[in-house]
C-alpha cells in the first residue's frame, strides 16, 4: 500500500511555521507566545534545509517587521480614535502605539522571518519530491 502524504497549502504551512522546502519540519521550537524565548531551529528536522542561508540572511526580515509595526500602530491608533473619540491626546496615542508594537513583537519576529523565507527569497521553493534527510545536515553547516 502506497504512503499517502498530505500536503499543506503554502499559506497554511507558513502560518504553522513549517519548512518552506518540505512543509513538514518545524522552523521554530515552541509557540510564538509563551514564557520562554522563541528559538529557531538551524536546520529542518525532515529535509535538512539550513534556514539561515548565509550570514546576515535574516537582516532582510527587518523590513517586513517594520511594515508589520507600522500597520499595527496605525490600526491600534485608529481603533483608539473610534472607541474614545479623543483626537488631541498625544500621550494616549503614543502609549497605544508603543504597547501595540511591544505586544505584537513575538508575532512580528516569527512571521517576518517566515515571510522572508517563503516569498522573498529567490530559489527557495517548495519541492514535493524532497526525501527525508535528503541533505546531510553536517555537510551543509
Amino acid at each position: 500500500m502506497e504512503e499517502v502524504k498530505y500536503e499543506l497549502s503554502e499559506f497554511k504551512a507558513a502560518w504553522q511555521a513549517k519548512c518552506p522546502r518540505c512543509r513538514v519540519g518545524h522552523v521554530y521550537k515552541g509557540p510564538a507566545y509563551g514564557l520562554k524565548v522563541q528559538k529557531m531551529n538551524s536546520h529542518c528536522e525532515y529535509c535538512g534545509l539550513r534556514y539561515e542561508r548565509e550570514p546576515g540572511y535574516f537582516y532582510g526580515a527587518m523590513y517586513v517587521t517594520y511594515a508589520f509595526a507600522i500597520a499595527e500602530m496605525v490600526t491600534a491608533c485608529m481603533a483608539t480614535y473610534i472607541f474614545t473619540g479623543n483626537d488631541s491626546s498625544f500621550i494616549l496615542y503614543a502609549t497605544v502605539a508603543i504597547l501595540s508594537v511591544v505586544l505584537m513583537s513575538p508575532f512580528n519576529y516569527r512571521y517576518s522571518r517566515i515571510i522572508l523565507m517563503y516569498w522573498l527569497t529567490p530559489g527557495l521553493r517548495y519541492d514535493p519530491n524532497v526525501k527525508k534527510k535528503e541533505v546531510d545536515v553536517k555537510a551543509s553547516a
